[in-house]
């Protein structure tokens, strides 16, 4: 094996995708290993790392090429001291060619390691953020926004990073083609809920572009906060998939800015807040969120569609008007070629619906389901 030339020995490695085996090769030669090192683009650290510090830099000091990097502490039980900190994340400055970071669970890490992730990897394209109760917006976030090459930022239950907190990446946006960004509210907590940072007098605060943005994910969030999903969605010119879960405020506003802009819109999920209700007289009224006339601009105005997910909050149920009724799935069928369908919790759905649906030449797959009453 000595013998072979190295070209030859990185093809035998590139065919090997199991990492027990590409670990038991480094071991057969010293010439392996180093091929084997130079090969290695991706590592997922978690349970088995101890003495964190120290094996982080070793690993990025052996494995010189990574491109993407995984550090999961999902559900693991290990004594604090065997995490991930600010000093080991650091080590990651040293892999020029990182262009993938996701942590998941890390507790120790706060945005001080982070910001040195961003300077040191000027090559950074995705960074996932999940679960990590200690990193916060700040220098990172600009530095990002106005030096970095980031396409794709997802961040999940980050309690420190706020909503409004988004606007600091700034021209980052113009890079950026997904998006994804989950606050870890409780659903019963959001109902009534008013973001008190909302200015009702300063509708431009949303002055950047995201051109580029195809993939858009929200959970949880407020949609008259400061990031207005109305004028986000008027920017969103190349968007093709969209996920809104549970945001609160949204109306039919917000689905025509985003029929006016997203011609080439493909799928729409939609998981829809309870109607609030208001006093009247001594009376209630109850205020949907989204009514028919939402799919109906939506069908017109995005001919592309061709995937729609409807989940009605399971509060929703008892309610005599939850805003979308059978007409809207009829305007889909007729409008756009709906491939996908799926309806969780739509109790105005009926024979009569199933009598629609024969009639569209397109749809695939059909989900009818009832809602978990989770909220997940």
């Amino acid at each position: 094996m000595e013998d072979l030339p190295e070209v030859l020995l990185a093809e035998i490695v590139q065919r090997i995708t199991r990492t027990s085996d590409l670990n038991s090769l480094s071991l057969v030669s010293k010439s392996l290993c180093e091929v084997e090192a130079n090969q290695r683009a991706a590592i997922r650290l978690g349970c088995s790392l101890f003495s964190a510090t120290e094996t982080l830099s070793s690993l990025c000091s052996r494995f010189s090429n990574l491109s993407k990097m995984e550090i999961n502490y999902t559900g693991e039980t290990l004594s604090f001291f065997s995490y991930i900190d600010d000093s080991g994340l650091s080590c990651l400055a040293n892999c020029k060619k990182l262009m993938s970071l996701t942590l998941n669970s890390v507790p120790s890490i706060t945005s001080r390691g982070l910001l040195s992730v961003a300077i040191g990897c000027n090559s950074l394209s995705a960074l996932h953020l999940i679960d990590c109760k200690k990193i916060s917006s700040g220098e990172w976030l600009e530095y990002l926004g106005w030096n970095g090459s980031l396409e794709e930022l997802v961040v999940r239950n980050c309690n420190r990073i706020r909503q409004p907190d988004l606007l600091k990446f700034g021209p980052g946006w113009m890079k950026l083609w997904k998006f994804e960004f989950e606050s870890k509210v409780e659903i019963d907590d959001m109902l009534g809920f008013n973001d008190p940072l909302y200015d009702v007098h300063n509708p431009s605060a949303c002055d950047f572009l995201c051109d580029n943005l195809k993939d858009l994910r929200l959970v949880h969030i407020q949609a008259r906060s400061e990031l207005r999903l109305c004028l986000l969605l008027e920017k969103c010119k190349a968007l093709e998939k969209l996920c809104l879960k549970y945001v609160v405020s949204l109306t039919d506003n917000d689905m025509i800015a985003l029929s006016h802009s997203c011609n080439n819109l493909k799928s729409i999920s939609l998981w829809l807040m309870p109607p609030q209700y208001v006093a009247d007289d001594n009376d209630f009224l109850y205020i949907p969120s989204v009514t028919d006339h939402s799919l109906q601009v939506l069908a017109l105005g995005c001919p592309m569609l061709q995937s729609v997910e409807l989940t009605f909050h399971e509060g929703t149920f008892y309610l005599p008007d939850i805003g979308l009724t059978l007409e809207c799935v009829r305007i889909l069928i007729q409008s756009c070629q709906i491939l996908v369908l799926v309806l969780n919790g739509a109790d105005f759905f009926d024979d009569e619906g199933m009598m629609v649906l024969s009639s569209s030449p397109f749809l695939e797959t059909l989900e009818l389901a009832v809602n978990d009453q989770s909220g997940d």
